[in-house]
């Protein structure tokens, strides 16, 4: 084995662990789809707070309206 660090994911315990979250995934959205349609509305009214924090990042340094200053 090489000393780089390898990516989790490639390693056969990643491959095993994308198996069985796309396993679980499947049988959620298969068995329980009258739920999770049901609370789809809320999803996304909830995703919109997580957009705005992470898309803006918070509300600090909004700038009020002044143009970004370059670097000279």
């Amino acid at each position: 084995m090489t000393d780089s660090k390898r990516n989790f994911w490639l390693t056969p315990n990643g491959l095993a662990a994308m198996a069985l979250i796309g396993a679980v995934l499947y049988f959620l959205l298969t068995e329980h789809r009258a739920h999770f349609i049901y609370a789809l509305p809320f999803l996304i009214l909830l995703l919109c707070p997580v957009m705005h924090i992470f898309m803006h990042r918070g509300h600090g340094d909004h700038g009020g309206g002044h143009g970004h200053k370059e670097d000279e």
